[in-house]
């Protein structure tokens, strides 16, 4: 009785390929991908903080809380998330993203508003809600973007 004849090359061939992607691709990979998340992140919060408008002659220039998600310098969303550290915590990958202006938090979540000349306090300023808003956003589109980069990743790993 006869099994037949098998070629295992293409399985070798595939095992070979698995034990190149080791797991400091993989590090690196996750990296990558949480720093994309970042940009994407920051280009969703910035556009979405809108300059202060003061009037003329006033001396005030508006935008310091949009300069702020990228600590104040004059960096591209991309350029300032490829810069940031990545924090690996088990299975977990993490980048701060935060805004380094003071008042931040008071846009971002609402302050008291106090009547003139320091007399008591007479209502609520709602906040805007441009981080918490753009997190939801991103994790709307979160499933793509990973799919996306896993498969390229994939792609050249099998392919390249």
């Amino acid at each position: 009785m006869s099994w037949g004849n098998a070629n295992f090359e293409e399985l070798k061939a595939l095992q070979e390929k698995l034990h190149k992607m080791q797991s400091s691709e993989i590090q690196t990979f996750c990296e990558a991908a949480s720093k994309e998340l970042a940009a994407r992140l920051l280009a969703l919060v910035i556009k979405r903080t809108l300059p202060g408008k003061y009037p003329k002659g006033s001396g005030k220039k508006g935008g310091t809380l949009r300069r702020g998600w990228t600590g104040g310098q004059q960096a591209s969303a991309k350029a300032f998330a490829d810069g940031c550290k990545v924090y690996k915590n088990g299975n977990n990958y993490t980048i701060l993203v935060e805004n380094t202006v003071e008042y931040a938090s008071y846009v971002e979540f609402g302050h008291r508003k106090r009547g003139k000349n320091g007399g008591p306090a007479w209502g609520w300023v709602p906040g805007k809600f441009m981080l918490t808003l753009s997190e939801a956003d991103l994790e709307a589109i979160t499933p793509q973007v990973l799919n996306n980069k896993l498969e390229a990743f994939l792609m050249e790993v099998f392919n390249g």
